[in-house]
């Protein structure tokens, strides 16, 4: 079984037994307690090259990530550094993620957060909002597009931002012809063996119409990486290894980006 496929059913597992643990309904009943509202999408639309960074314990690539640092003195560092926004990885089995990162992210900063997950069922669009974050992530080749396009809609309705992954051309063609999203991340990360090749990016991104606003995710770890990516017309980074494993997160990032304003050019 291919790496993706075993995230999934290990996610319809865990999904399974929090709905038993805590039914739908009592997860709806929460979404009144929401804290203020953090545009997302806005966030990346700044002038320059924004910065998503993320959070994440291990994953099945890399292992163990870091020094042990909290996910509090993490994202703290980041909205420091001059991040844009937060990615909070949640899924337990393989990376080690849990909401209760999520919690204690938003907690600890002012940023948008995204929940970074295999995001397969209403339930956890629902427990999102619950959770605080500000968008989630729909992995295109994690879902068919009819189950996109609900989840899609879904996480509009509770005023989520979506930020709709894919990998190739024929990924690409359908999220455009379901959802036609204006966030789009280009994961130069394969999911079926996690080989990264960066030209994914590059590939892909002259078949994204004009206006939307495009995210390339993993492999990046220069300053020239980015200063290229912002000037072929990329709008954002989504950057983790690098950061946690480095000795200061802030200093880290602050060097990727050039300082505050994240401009690399």
């Amino acid at each position: 079984m291919a790496i993706l496929e075993q995230i999934i059913a290990s996610t319809q597992d865990a999904v399974a037994q929090r709905r038993e643990q805590r039914p739908l309904a009592e997860l709806e009943s929460q979404l009144h307690q929401r804290g203020a509202d953090r545009p997302f999408a806005e966030a990346l639309a700044r002038p320059g090259l924004s910065v998503i960074a993320e959070f994440k314990r291990r994953s099945p690539s890399a292992g163990e990530i870091g020094s042990g640092a909290t996910v509090e003195e993490i994202v703290a560092a980041y909205e420091t550094g001059g991040a844009a926004a937060l990615s909070i990885l949640t899924e337990e089995a393989n990376f080690g993620g849990s909401l209760e990162d999520l919690i204690a992210a938003r907690d600890a900063s002012k940023l948008p957060i995204l929940r970074k997950d295999f995001i397969i069922d209403h339930y956890q669009v629902v427990e999102s909002a619950v959770a605080g974050a500000d968008a989630i992530l729909l992995i295109a080749a994690a879902l068919d597009p009819n189950e996109l396009e609900l989840l899609y809609h879904d996480a509009h309705a509770l005023d989520l931002d979506v930020l709709v992954e894919v990998h190739d051309e024929e990924e690409l063609e359908s999220v455009l012809e379901s959802v036609d999203p204006d966030l789009i991340g280009i994961n130069n990360r394969d999911l079926r063996d996690f080989t990264v090749h960066v030209e994914r990016t590059h590939q892909l991104l002259a078949d994204i119409p004009a206006g939307k606003t495009v995210v390339s995710e993993s492999g990046l770890r220069e300053r020239e990486q980015l200063a290229e990516l912002e000037r072929v017309g990329v709008d954002a980074v989504l950057i983790g290894e690098s950061l946690i494993a480095s000795d200061d997160p802030a200093i880290a990032l602050e060097q990727l980006t050039g300082g505050h304003d994240a401009d690399v050019s």
